[in-house]
C-alpha cells in the first residue's frame, strides 16, 4: 500500500502496544523529520528496555522483498550458424530420416506438386520439422510486389533474392534450435550461382537437394488446377519445364511422381534421403 510521499511505512503493531514510538500519523515534510512524540500511557507498558532506540522515521523498517521470478520465461536460444554436412551412419543403409534433424531442398517446376509434398513430409515426421516455402516468404511483400507473371524484371530478381535469404536464415535459426527443415524452390541447373550457390551459401553446406520432376503433361494439368499469381501460362511452364531437364546427370537425386500421391511421393523422399544421408550428393 503506498503511502504519502516522504512518509516513511509504519513498523507492525505490537498486541498490546500503541502506535510504534517514532511513527507520526500524518508523516513528516521531506526533510524534516520532526519531533518524536513519546508514546501514549499505556496500562502495563513500562517504556521500552534499556539501550532501545526508536525508529528514525525515515529508516526503513523491513528488508525489501526479494524480487519475483519472470513468470513469462525467457528462453534462450542459439543463433543460427551454417549446416554442416550430415554425418554417415555406422553402417549404411541404418539411416533413418524421419528421425534425423535435417535440411531439405526441395526443387521442382511449377506444377510439380513441391509445396504439397514438402506440408506433408514436414507433418509426418518423428522429429519437429518446419515448412519454409519460397513463394510464400515472396509474398509477403504486399506494396510494390514484384509479379513475375507481369514481365521479369531487375525488381522481381531482387525480391526472389531476398526470399531466398530470409528464407535461408530462417533455415539456420530452426536448424540451430533442433528443428529440421524443408524448402522448396524453383532452381533452375542453367543458375548455379543464384540457384544451388544461393541455397549452399544461405544455409549451409549440409542441405540435401532432391529434384521433383514430374511429366510436363503432369505438372500442365496441375498448373491448370492453381489460381491467383501462382498460376502460370502454359508456355511459361513448358519453358520452366524444359529447362528443369538439365537436372538429368547432375547427380543430384531426382523423383519422378507423374504417377505417384503425395504420401508415396513422400515415402520415396525418405528413401532418397537415407541414401544422400550415407553418401552425400556433391553439389
Amino acid at each position: 500500500m503506498q503511502h504519502a510521499v516522504g512518509g516513511p511505512l509504519p513498523p507492525p503493531h505490537q498486541p498490546g502496544q500503541g502506535p510504534a514510538a517514532g511513527w507520526s500519523p500524518a508523516g513528516p515534510q521531506p526533510g524534516h523529520p520532526g519531533p518524536v512524540p513519546p508514546p501514549p500511557s499505556v496500562p502495563g507498558f513500562t517504556g521500552p528496555p534499556p539501550g532501545h532506540l526508536a525508529p528514525h522515521p525515515h529508516v526503513p523498517q523491513h528488508a525489501p522483498l526479494p524480487p519475483k521470478p519472470d513468470t513469462t520465461g525467457h528462453v534462450q536460444l542459439p543463433p543460427g550458424g551454417p549446416v554442416a554436412m550430415p554425418s554417415a551412419p555406422p553402417v549404411v543403409g541404418q539411416a533413418d530420416p524421419t528421425s534425423t534433424t535435417l535440411a531439405v531442398l526441395l526443387i521442382g517446376p511449377a506444377g510439380a506438386g513441391k509445396t504439397s509434398v514438402a506440408k506433408y513430409w514436414a507433418d509426418h515426421r518423428r522429429v519437429p520439422t518446419a515448412h519454409i516455402s519460397l513463394d510464400d516468404v515472396r509474398e509477403w511483400v504486399r506494396s510494390g510486389f514484384a509479379d513475375p507473371q507481369s514481365g521479369w524484371n531487375d525488381h522481381s530478381e531482387a525480391q526472389y533474392r531476398l526470399a531466398r535469404r530470409t528464407c535461408g536464415f530462417a533455415a539456420r535459426n530452426f536448424l540451430a534450435n533442433g528443428i529440421s527443415c524443408i524448402l522448396d524452390d524453383a532452381v533452375f541447373p542453367d543458375r548455379p550461382v543464384v540457384g544451388l550457390g544461393g541455397w549452399k551459401r544461405h544455409v549451409g553446406p549440409g542441405l540435401l537437394p532432391v529434384v521433383l520432376l514430374p511429366g510436363l503433361e503432369i505438372v500442365l494439368e496441375r498448373n491448370a488446377e492453381r489460381s491467383g499469381n501462382r498460376r502460370l501460362t502454359d508456355e511459361e511452364v513448358a519453358r520452366i519445364h524444359g529447362r528443369m531437364a538439365g537436372w538429368y546427370g547432375s547427380g543430384l537425386p531426382i523423383i519422378d511422381n507423374s504417377q505417384l500421391d503425395v504420401p508415396t511421393t513422400a515415402r520415396v523422399l525418405d528413401d532418397v534421403l537415407a541414401r544422400s544421408i550415407a553418401s552425400p550428393p556433391q553439389w
